[in-house]
């Protein structure tokens, strides 16, 4: 077999990742988290980094080892009540946290990937969330500007590659990985198979290889007794 893109999760991290950078990580909780490139990053020597993801993983798993370690500056994302320690960074002072609606998350990523700067939505206005950003009159409605989400490197998680990189995700994992992989100009792809060219139909494709520049093969899970080794 032959993959061209597949290379070592240390030697992807440390490629791509450096202090200062804006990330895209994968995954709702932990369900669809790319853990073993984010259990690299937490080896990695960098630091002041903006995370975009749904939330900061759980208290010590996940994007949470990266947090107690210090190396998130700001973390953008809509659910950080799932690890409480967000909040306990924050009122000290050492993190920064820009908490948007779920639904404007996503749509921020994707408008980010589609090359669009922003768009107006109802959600939010009148609220702390609107303090200090834009408004507008659109027939007779409030609404407020939502800039788009870029980033320069998304960690996402695919269950099954093929050898070019086009992606299959599993059930809900799927989640926010395929519009993270439209969004950030360095993808790399953690995954748990890889198949021949030709092997994956192309109605169960989701993310075509063209936006995936390196692959990871799994090696930590997420099972009902927490993360493992797979």
């Amino acid at each position: 077999m032959s993959a061209s893109k597949l290379i070592d999760a240390k030697e992807a991290i440390q490629k791509a990742v450096q202090s200062g950078d804006v990330i895209m990580v994968g995954g709702f909780g932990l369900i669809g988290s790319p853990l073993t490139l984010i259990d690299e990053l937490t080896r990695h020597d960098v630091k002041d980094l903006t995370i975009i993801s749904n939330n900061v993983g759980e208290a010590g798993k996940g994007l949470g080892l990266l947090l107690r370690q210090g190396k998130i500056k700001k973390a953008v994302g809509s659910y950080f009540t799932s690890n409480r320690e967000v909040a306990k960074w924050y009122n000290e002072g050492k993190l920064g946290i820009e908490l948007l609606p779920q639904g404007t998350f996503s749509e921020a990523i994707r408008a980010g990937g589609a090359g669009i700067g922003g768009f107006y939505t109802k959600t939010a206005v009148g609220t702390e969330l609107a303090k200090e950003k834009e408004t507008k009159v659109i027939d007779g409605e409030t609404y407020l500007f939502e800039k788009a989400l870029k980033a320069d490197v998304a960690l996402i998680r695919a269950k099954k590659a093929d050898t070019k990189g086009n992606l299959v995700y599993y059930k809900t994992a799927r989640n926010f990985n395929p519009i993270m992989a439209t969004a950030a100009d360095y993808v790399i792809a953690e995954v748990d198979e890889i198949v021949e060219d030709g092997e994956l139909s192309p109605e169960e494709i989701v993310t075509p290889h063209l936006y995936v520049d390196a692959m990871v093969m799994s090696r930590l899970v997420l099972t009902k007794k927490g993360v493992v080794e797979a």
